[in-house]
C-alpha cells in the first residue's frame, strides 16, 4: 500500500474479532493495520495521510476511553470509531460528545461498519486538504515583506488604496506596487480570494 492511501488501525485485544474486520475491510479495499492493544499502537502511531482508528472501548490494560484522551493529547488528527458492547453505550456516548467520530455496537452489519468507515476517512481527506491549504497560505504570507503585510492586512479590511496610502504615509504608486506584489505572492488574482485565504489561515 502507498504511504499516501488512507488508513484503517484497528485496535482491539479479540484476534478473531480484528481478523473479521480485516477481511471485511480488506475486501474493500482499505489498508489496515491492526493493533492487539492500546499500548501496542502507541508504540509506533505517527499518522500520516488520511486515516482512521477503529476502538474497541474496553480492552485490558489501557481502555480504548484511555487511548482516546492519550490520542487527544497528541492532537492526533484522525478520527476514531468506537466499537462497543451494550454496557459501553453511554460511555460511547460520552467519546463522541468529546470528539470521537461515531461509536458501533455489537452486533453490528457490516455495512454499518463500512459507512463510518466510509465517513471517517473523507472527513480525515477533507482535515488534510485544509491543513494542507493553510501551509501555503502561510508560506505565501511568510514571503511577503513587512511593508507588503502592513498592506495585505489593509486590504483585508476593505481599505482603499488612498486610505492606505494615508494611513502607512506613502505614495498611491508605491501602495498600488506593494499590493501587487503581494497579490502575486500570495498567489491570488482577486480580493475575494485573498480575503478567504487570510480568514481561513486564521
Amino acid at each position: 500500500m502507498s504511504a499516501s492511501s488512507p488508513q484503517v488501525h484497528i485496535v482491539d485485544d479479540d484476534e478473531a474479532f480484528r481478523d473479521s474486520l480485516v477481511f471485511l475491510l480488506e475486501s474493500h479495499d482499505y489498508a489496515i493495520s491492526c493493533h492487539a492493544s492500546a499500548e501496542a499502537l502507541l508504540e509506533n502511531f505517527q499518522p500520516r495521510g488520511a486515516g482512521c482508528l477503529i476502538v474497541d472501548i474496553r480492552m485490558p490494560g489501557m481502555s480504548g476511553l484511555e487511548l482516546f484522551d492519550e490520542l487527544s493529547a497528541r492532537h492526533n488528527p484522525w478520527p476514531v470509531i468506537f466499537i462497543t458492547g451494550h454496557g459501553d453505550v453511554p460511555m460511547a456516548v460520552q467519546a463522541v460528545k468529546r470528539g470521537a467520530h461515531d461509536f458501533l455496537e455489537k452486533p453490528f452489519n457490516q455495512q454499518a461498519l463500512l459507512n463510518a468507515v466510509d465517513s471517517a476517512l473523507s472527513l480525515s481527506q477533507q482535515q488534510q486538504a485544509s491543513s494542507a491549504a493553510r501551509d501555503r497560505v502561510a508560506e505565501c504570507l511568510a514571503s511577503l515583506t513587512i511593508r507588503e503585510r502592513e498592506v495585505l492586512d489593509k486590504v483585508v479590511e476593505g481599505k482603499m488604496n488612498k486610505v492606505i496610502a494615508d494611513e502607512l504615509g506613502i505614495s498611491i504608486k508605491t501602495v498600488e506596487a506593494h499590493r501587487g506584489k503581494m497579490m502575486d505572492k500570495m498567489k491570488v488574482r482577486s480580493i475575494a480570494d485573498l480575503v478567504q485565504a487570510v480568514m481561513a489561515n486564521r
